[in-house]
């Protein structure tokens, strides 16, 4: 059987500076170059995908914002949308507002893709908004009032914050929302100390965007090897033939995983597709 590798980014594919390591980059660049079939499956947007693989093409559409879209990598275009319903987002916001805190929204208005902000109230959302700013991420909108950006498509809505604050509005969220949503939260690696907190359709999870992604390009007979750390991977590991956990990755993740390899430090993940596919 012909083989489909799928692998996270943070803390799986890419090292704790959230960069590929030049290795990875010359695995991967000559692994594409005999077309072997590899994409990513990530929680970051399309643009940010697209930042970390400038100069290496991939064939195939990527998953972006934990499975809520799958995208063409070198256009941006989207090819498969999960959206949160409107009234199930204006409540998600005034549950946060309540509780003191400010959210980022992701949104595709049709045409355009959109990261609204009001407030940045933390230092962990201050990194944030100032690395996009450093990337010249188009999609960034101030916008006095949040609720403006709440007639748009929202993808995901994402609050970032120590986890003191974020573990009882997860609390909460979960008790609200658990048939309406899909929740989150996972430790910004590039800001110690600050979690994400992110909302997404019940329906926009990994394993679900792989599917639909097997069935846009032909790929439904393949054997699906996946490759992550965190509790975002947890649905691709449960549908794939291989999961493959990194040593960094979490206790519950690697109960679900079919082998645990190096870290994500150690180019783990790009040296063991090399030595699967040269075993092909």
């Amino acid at each position: 059987m012909s083989k489909l590798y799928i692998s996270d980014l943070d803390g799986t594919l890419l090292r704790d500076d959230s960069t590929l390591s030049p290795f990875t980059v010359e695995v991967l660049r000559n692994l594409l170059r005999e077309n072997i079939a590899f994409t990513v499956a990530s929680a970051r947007s399309v643009s940010s995908i697209q930042h970390i693989f400038t100069g290496i093409k991939l064939h195939l559409p990527v998953i972006e914002f934990n499975g809520a879209i799958v995208s063409d990598l070198e256009s941006g275009e989207h090819l498969f949308i999960n959206s949160i319903e409107t009234p199930v987002v204006e409540d998600i916001c005034g549950v946060i507002d309540a509780r003191g805190c400010s959210p980022f929204i992701s949104t595709f208005t049709g045409s355009e893709d959109r990261l609204y902000y009001s407030d940045i109230i933390n230092d962990g959302m201050g990194w944030y908004l100032k690395d996009r700013q450093a990337h010249g991420d188009k999609r960034l909108e101030f916008v006095p009032d949040i609720r403006s950006s709440f007639s748009d498509q929202v993808i995901c809505v994402n609050v970032i914050g120590r986890i003191d604050v974020l573990s009882e509005l997860e609390s909460e969220f979960r008790e609200r929302y658990q048939d309406s949503l899909e929740i989150h939260c996972l430790q910004d690696l590039s800001s110690p100390g600050f979690y994400w907190l992110t909302a997404h359709d019940k329906k926009a999870t990994k394993d679900s965007a792989i599917r639909v992604l097997q069935k846009q390009t032909g790929m439904v007979d393949r054997e699906v090897v996946v490759f992550g750390d965190n509790s975002n991977d947890i649905s691709m590991f449960k549908m794939a033939h291989r999961s493959i956990a990194v040593s960094n990755a979490i206790d519950e993740l690697k109960n679900c995983a079919t082998e645990v390899i190096g870290s994500n430090n150690e180019d783990s993940v790009a040296r063991y597709i090399q030595n699967d596919w040269r075993k092909q």
